[in-house]
């Protein structure tokens, strides 16, 4: 029963993947890429997403292993694999999901067509989870301890955080001259749920005495703070579809952020880009249920065994030796703080058009290349992704980006983005680690994003 709980853990990682969308960035045709720079290069007379399909994007994937490792019909056996991934993992492992429903959107130009500014506005709702994972707490759940004399685990490998949450967002674009464009995007966070144990450390080890003793030493300081659960765990009787709505709509646990980007054009082909996103934090004061497992045990005896889950007094063992004690005291987590910045060279038949829907300047250019890198905040270092991309205007409606990603989970990511706007719709469809596809339980990471916009584009000063 213990494996299939840690296999049921695994498995879980195995939805994992950064908050990187290095195809969406600065891809202009598409509105939603305000959202990751909100002094991107778009300028439109008006757009608005449709309501529940302008922006869909689910990540998959581990830094560690793939379905295939687990579930192969190669003849191994089961145990053998599953204590196989277990070992090729290591604590800095990362287990990282996104996922993204824009529930409304839209934005217009503020004044007539002379005017450089533009309002956008919005709301989405996502769900963000990070967790490393906890090598040495899963070798006690397979081995115990008798197999390691002397070997110090890790309490503190313990390290997650997760949220469902709803994010109301108003954005503020200028172009301050030819060269330069600053955007600012202010965001209201409605916490839905929130699971945060970060701060954890401790250790246990067992070494043997005199004769037959052995000594056994536990040293805890963990804690484990949840919001927005209490109500579903203790004789729930309520409407869980309901809460979960009121929740998202400012019912939740408030927190306030901030997002900034800038372009700027040192050539007219050249463009420099930068952003930084989610820069807030989230106040936890509604229905508020902390664990703290705090103490030192020290046990001198004649069996060294110790193996979570291995006997029915399992529980009774671990509460003797660290007490649990549950707190209901407020506490602030910070969001998730995303950096992107990025280089590109446009080149080929420049062309003039009655539609600025690309967001280039006043001239289009048919082919860019260009370099994106980007950083997320993480408990413990951060994550990081290097891009290449290729950028080429088809035809007037279809615009086609290609990338090169290298990152935490992949050296060979290929993705590829297409936009097309068919009078005033606006189809995109974006997709990752394309030779992945062949084989997607050997994935360690797969990712998709689409959409529908209506847009009515910047048209040209009047002759």
């Amino acid at each position: 029963m213990r494996k299939v709980c840690l296999s049921f853990v695994l498995l879980l990682s195995i939805s994992s993947l950064s908050q990187n969308r290095q195809i969406l960035y600065n891809f202009t045709s598409v509105p939603q890429s305000m959202l990751s720079n909100p002094g991107s290069d778009v300028s439109y007379n008006w757009f608005v997403g449709i309501p529940l399909v302008s922006g869909f994007s689910a990540n998959m994937g581990s830094s560690g292993f793939s379905v295939y490792d687990l579930f192969a019909d190669n003849g191994v056996d089961f145990n053998t694999k599953l204590r196989d991934v277990v070992f090729s993992t290591s604590r800095d492992d990362k287990v990282v999901t996104n996922q993204q429903l824009e529930i409304f959107s839209g934005g217009f130009r503020l004044g007539d067509w002379q005017e450089s500014t533009y309002l956008s506005f919005g709301m989405y709702q996502e769900l963000d989870v990070l967790a490393y994972i906890p090598k040495d707490y899963a070798i006690l759940y397979l081995d115990g301890n008798r197999d390691y004399l002397g070997k110090v685990f890790d309490m503190g490998d313990l390290n997650a955080r997760g949220e469902l949450l709803s994010v109301f967002h108003l954005g503020y674009h200028k172009k301050v001259n030819e060269k330069i464009i600053l955007g600012a995007r202010g965001k209201i966070y409605s916490s839905i749920f929130n699971v945060s144990s970060t701060k954890n450390s401790g250790y246990f080890y067992t070494i043997q005495g005199t004769d037959t003793m052995y000594e056994q030493v536990i040293l805890a300081d963990a804690l484990v703070n949840t919001s927005g659960l209490t109500n579903y765990i203790y004789n729930y009787s309520g409407n869980a579809k309901s809460d979960v709505v009121s929740k998202a709509f400012f019912g939740g646990n408030l927190g306030l952020g901030l997002d900034l980007g800038l372009t700027y054009y040192p050539k007219g082909n050249l463009q420099l880009t930068a952003s930084l996103i989610d820069i807030g934090f989230i106040n936890h004061s509604k229905e508020i249920e902390s664990y703290s497992y705090k103490g030192y045990y020290n046990y001198v005896g004649l069996t060294p065994d110790f193996i979570l889950g291995n006997s029915d007094d399992i529980l009774e063992e671990f509460e003797d030796a660290i007490p649990q004690d549950t707190l209901h005291t407020k506490y602030t987590t910070w969001r998730p703080l995303k950096f992107n910045s990025s280089i590109q060279y446009s080149f080929g038949d420049g062309r003039s058009s009655d539609c600025n829907c690309t967001g280039e300047n006043e001239k289009k250019y048919t082919n860019s290349v260009g370099a994106q890198l980007f950083a997320m905040s993480a408990p413990r270092t951060p994550l990081m992704a290097l891009t290449a991309f290729y950028r080429r205007q088809i035809f007037d409606s279809l615009e086609m980006k290609a990338t090169y990603t290298v990152d935490s989970f992949s050296a060979k990511n290929i993705g590829l983005g297409l936009s097309t706007t068919l009078g005033k719709v606006n189809f995109y469809f974006l997709a990752d680690n394309l030779l992945e596809y062949q084989d997607i339980s050997k994935a360690n990471s797969l990712s998709f994003q689409l959409g529908f916009n209506i847009i009515f584009p910047e048209k040209n000063t009047p002759e």
